[in-house]
């Protein structure tokens, strides 16, 4: 529910009487700053005017809170068709139609939940057999070698990703298994924990065996707040951020990724995905849509069936697009447009519980322990790559994701061995911190890290290693009240 404008006013009150005396405090996870456009020492308003003041399950879903009407109403829109069902064809309807062949999910918000965050299937036997297909834990597939961009090389029989879902008359490409090995350990305190490490399998293979190099990547669906506000975030200020580590001392060497752009039709700076192995919102969308639904789009104009999947390649195409006058895709150039705008003008929530004391002090920890070296806290935005794309409200931000949206050696306990354009096996991006304690609000989860792993934000930081083993370390030695306090400040993101 999005908070009474009153309730508002008297949080700003409060953090103008506040901000003198914390403001040492702030400084030091700030580190890079350059001059706020609007005074935010806390970074309450997340996403600077986008910002809205909500909780609970919609927190996630709101427009960005200066947007024109005329923007409001094209948000809408796109919302309609990022969360209704895609069916298959031939179909009564023209609308929606040209689900498949292959897929593993219906819509994007069957992956993305309330534009929030996805969650491994729960198991329920020792097979390691699960309750629900993975939907929103998406397989990542490729063999040894480069595509013609850089990218990965695609598995020869499965493709680039596993579709557990198929269309009437298609063969479904099998099911992922998942179980889990304990991994345990002890704070400095004695205080003992125990973190889940999953296997993944596949089973019922219905193309016959994967190339014997096969690489797989598990890739949980992560929330979509404020993902426009990432793009606009200056190409200048993330290469600052790498060449500011790679010039001091320790083992944090940042690096950023460059990938292919279909949409722009070039190399760019890598910045989503979770080895940024994505550019932009829209090849972001477009792959999205062919890869998980099946859908094809001008950039995407082809299924992704292999030449082993006679079924697939002799499945029906959808019309929906041909009915707009744009044949031989299934969603038209303006409807895909509305889609990415809905996604590029989500606005990330205001934190809470800003001038709490137990807040305040993991903030100061979080800085400490080098946390903020990675997740750079704020940035001014600049301008998105496709302006037809997203909103003019979204420049000029002082914006708090933290994250410096680079790719980092996370150690071999969460490597997948698998690279993708620059990220090597064992890098991750760094991903932004915004709304992480309200991902129970909107999704009745606590899943983090690239794979779900991970059952809340300490156990996040206890999966760390490689360039931030030292961050952990800290971590480690702390007494139980601080990493209560340390919890305490990520979930006020």
């Amino acid at each position: 529910m999005q908070i009474p404008q009153a309730i508002r006013r008297q949080r700003a009150v409060r953090l103008a009487a506040a901000s003198t005396g914390i403001a040492a405090l702030a400084c030091l996870s700030v580190g890079l700053l350059t001059a706020a456009p609007q005074p935010d020492p806390l970074g309450e308003k997340t996403g600077g005017d986008t910002t809205v003041f909500a909780t609970g399950r919609n927190a996630f879903s709101f427009p960005a809170a200066n947007l024109s009407d005329e923007e409001r109403t094209r948000f809408v829109i796109g919302n309609s068709f990022f969360r209704r069902n895609w069916v298959e064809a031939p179909a009564s309807t023209k609308a929606r139609d040209g689900l498949g062949p292959h897929f593993i999910a219906r819509s994007c918000g069957g992956c993305h939940v309330q534009d929030g965050r996805g969650a491994p299937p729960e198991i329920f036997n020792r097979l390691g057999e699960t309750k629900d297909p993975t939907v929103a834990l998406l397989i990542r597939l490729s063999i040894p070698g480069a595509d013609a961009h850089g990218g990965p090389k695609h598995e020869p029989t499965y493709g680039d990703q596993f579709n557990n879902a198929a269309i009437q008359g298609v063969k479904p490409e099998g099911r992922v298994t998942l179980r889990y090995d304990t991994v345990k350990g002890k704070f400095a305190d004695g205080t003992p924990y125990a973190l889940q490490k999953p296997v993944y399998g596949f089973a019922d293979l219905g193309y016959g065996p994967m190339h014997p190099d096969a690489m797989l990547s598990p890739r949980i669906a992560p929330q979509i707040i404020g993902v426009g506000l990432l793009e606009a975030i200056a190409e200048t200020d993330i290469l600052a951020n790498a060449a500011d580590q790679a010039a001091a001392a320790g083992p944090i060497k940042g690096t950023p990724n460059q990938v292919w752009d279909a949409p722009s039709g070039r190399m760019m700076l890598g910045r989503f995905g979770w080895k940024a192995n994505v550019a932009t919102i829209a090849h972001q969308t477009g792959g999205a849509f062919v890869g998980d639904m099946g859908i094809t789009s001008r950039h995407f104009a082809t299924e992704a069936c292999t030449p082993a999947q006679k079924d697939c390649l002799a499945a029906p195409s959808g019309q929906s697009a041909a009915v707009q006058g744009q044949p031989g895709v299934e969603i038209d150039d303006k409807t895909l447009a509305d889609v990415i705008f809905y996604q590029a003008t989500l606005a990330p929530p205001a934190r809470r519980s800003v001038n709490d004391a137990q807040v305040l002090r993991g903030q100061a920890l979080f800085a400490q322990a080098q946390c903020a070296t990675c997740h750079r806290p704020s940035y001014v935005t600049q301008s998105g790559p496709f302006p037809h794309l997203t909103s003019k409200a979204l420049s000029g931000q002082r914006i708090w994701p933290y994250t410096d949206l680079l790719l980092h050696d996370m150690g071999e306990r969460l490597a997948d061995g698998r690279p993708d354009f620059g990220a090597n096996g064992r890098q991750w991006k760094t991903p932004p911190l915004w709304g992480t304690g309200l991902i129970k609000d909107v999704n009745g989860h606590t899943r983090l890290l690239h794979d779900g792993r991970a059952r809340g934000v300490l156990e996040a930081v206890l999966w760390h290693g490689g360039e931030a083993e030292a961050a952990k370390d800290q971590v480690l030695k702390m007494k139980k009240a601080d990493r209560e306090a340390l919890v305490k400040f990520v979930e006020s993101l």
